[in-house]
């Protein structure tokens, strides 16, 4: 068995004496249950915040009986390696964007599509609706994902910023090598848009900004303004992209070894969340953009986008001739 293996049954073993006995165990059934949760952003972002509310909430139901550890600001790595722990069972929870899940669930990839969502409102709808529940079914059924869906959360408008120039045309996107999560679909938009795409985790980026190996990033205003990546990208343009929800996931593993009534639970104050996160994210939005605007940070915005999506097409092209059915019902949500 190789040693990688090992290392991560050993933490599914942990996770199964921590939970799974008290889920199987009548005479352990009221055991106290450590749900180990985490996050790429630190303590007060409005997802992590989401989830320690989440974490207070499944308390106060159970009478103390379960909780929330929160590991946030890549205290387990970075996204990549959030999914890989969950997936082994040795964390229960992570908060992860649609953009790595999409090479392992490829009807999870139209949400990454760029402009596939008109705004923030028209995200919201689809992820609320039908389409949002079947795309948490696919990811929970997926035959080796191991992961279980357990609701949506917002991420924002994604925008290119830059230490070089202010972006005011997409010609101004030329030669600039831009950060971008680690999904086909995202280093292929950013060519198409003219940058030189260059897939990276978020854990990487500020060493990256810092010597030079990119020119900037893209993403939205408040992990541009917590990570305080205006210190070294000062020109920030809203092109908007993206519109990528994000999943909160839990280890099908830890998952299965939980009773039904926990089950029901657990998605019980994740549906809450979900909403509250709405609520906290765009009070964030605001704080952000004054902490960007008072940081001296340059805010390019674009009397028409057309010249953004009439570029991307043929990414639209590749990625989604598949998924034209799907596609449409998304594009006709209103």
């Amino acid at each position: 068995m190789k040693r990688r293996e090992f290392i991560g049954l050993g933490g599914a073993a942990v996770a199964f004496g921590a939970l799974g006995l008290a889920a199987r165990t009548p005479a352990l059934a009221q055991q106290k249950l450590v749900l180990k949760a985490t996050d790429v952003h630190p303590l007060g972002y409005p997802t992590v915040e989401a989830v320690v509310r989440m974490g207070k909430r499944l308390e106060a139901a159970s009478n103390g009986r379960i909780s929330v550890q929160m590991f946030p600001s890549m205290q387990l790595g970075g996204e990549k390696e959030m999914i890989e722990q969950a997936q082994v069972g040795a964390l229960a929870m992570a908060r992860i964007s649609v953009g790595p899940m999409g090479p392992i669930v490829p009807e999870l990839n139209v949400f990454n599509l760029p402009f596939i969502f008109r705004d923030q409102a028209h995200m919201e709808k689809v992820v609320d609706g039908p389409i949002g529940d079947e795309m948490l079914a696919k990811l929970s059924n997926h035959p080796t994902a191991n992961l279980i869906g357990l609701c949506w959360m917002n991420a924002g408008t994604r925008n290119v910023y830059n230490s070089k120039r202010p972006i005011k045309s997409i010609d101004d996107l030329k030669g600039l090598k831009i950060r971008m999560m680690g999904n086909p679909v995202f280093v292929d938009s950013m060519n198409a848009l003219g940058g030189n795409g260059v897939a990276m985790g978020y854990d990487q980026l500020i060493n990256a900004l810092q010597t030079g190996i990119v020119d900037g990033a893209e993403n939205n205003y408040p992990s541009y303004a917590s990570g305080q990546h205006y210190r070294y990208a000062k020109y920030y343009s809203l092109t908007e992209h993206l519109i990528i929800p994000e999943i909160l996931v839990f280890s099908k593993k830890i998952w299965e070894t939980l009773s039904k009534e926990d089950q029901a639970l657990i998605l019980k104050a994740a549906k809450e969340a979900q909403k509250e996160q709405r609520g906290l994210w765009y009070a964030m939005e605001e704080v952000s953009l004054k902490q960007m605007r008072d940081a001296g940070v340059e805010i390019v915005k674009f009397p028409s986008k057309e010249p953004f999506q009439k570029a991307v097409k043929p990414v639209w092209d590749k990625y989604g001739a598949n998924y034209a059915a799907l596609i449409q019902r998304i594009q006709d949500v209103k």
